[in-house]
């Protein structure tokens, strides 16, 4: 037992250090964040914007992960109490780094639920579609506080946990096509689920681009979290990469 609390004391301590880096990162450069967050939210999708492949313009950027997929809070053992948020979710691709979770306001909400994006450092260049990569962050709050409950949002999904401490989970049934090359492309409702060598539209995360041979594309707006897919005539995939 005593070798338990002296764990749960070291990730305490570990949590706390990073919380004050994040709230530093936060205070410093909450203005880039939400620029990231609004490009995510903004982003064109179907035959909008433009395309780059995985040698794409370089371009450092924070916006939102694609997925959350759990939160965990732990409250500590000792007086005064405080509680550390553990979040854990998927990327769409490997090459982010720095994941955080910021607040979406300044103060105390009405509803006394933490609102927190769940945001990192996109890759600096288009990447593969090689599957999605786990990541996760923590975020601490400090004792007297009267959060009752904590609210993540991603790119494509969000997860509210109701009850402090406790544990909230989400399922990822989209693919990470790191299987869809060689594979047919179906639109929706044209393949019922389960279709041998096919990816279906409604399988896909949300955004994603299908070019096909004869299709332009316009600008250089980039997507971290869109998938492309490059398509032959006969609509086989022969690339799938992430903006």
């Amino acid at each position: 037992m005593r070798q338990i609390y002296r764990m749960f004391g070291a990730v305490i301590v570990a949590a706390a250090m990073q919380s004050a880096l994040v709230g530093l990162a936060f205070a410093q450069g909450a203005q880039p964040a939400a620029q990231g967050a609004q490009g995510a939210q903004g982003a064109p999708g179907g035959d909008q914007g433009g395309a780059a492949g995985p040698s794409g313009a370089t371009r450092p950027l924070e916006m939102p992960v694609l997925y959350v997929t759990g939160i965990e809070v732990l409250r500590s053992a000792n007086e005064p109490k405080f509680d550390i948020i553990h979040v854990t979710g998927l990327a769409s691709s490997n090459g982010w780094s720095a994941p955080q979770l910021v607040p979406f306001y300044y103060g105390k909400a009405a509803d006394n639920v933490l609102d927190l994006q769940f945001i990192a450092a996109s890759p600096e260049q288009s990447q593969k579609a090689e599957g999605f990569v786990p990541i996760s962050a923590m975020f601490t709050l400090e004792a007297g506080h009267t959060v009752k409950g904590v609210r993540v949002r991603a790119g494509a999904n969000a997860l509210e946990l109701k009850q402090l401490p406790g544990v909230a989970k989400a399922e990822v049934k989209a693919t990470d096509c790191k299987d869809c090359i060689g594979k047919k492309f179906a639109e929706k409702g044209k393949a019922p689920a389960g279709t041998a060598n096919t990816v279906r539209e409604e399988d896909l995360p949300r955004g994603f681009r299908a070019i096909e041979p004869t299709r332009q594309v316009a600008g250089i707006t980039h997507n971290p979290n869109r998938i492309n897919l490059i398509l032959d005539a006969n609509n086989t995939i022969v690339m799938a990469f992430w903006e």
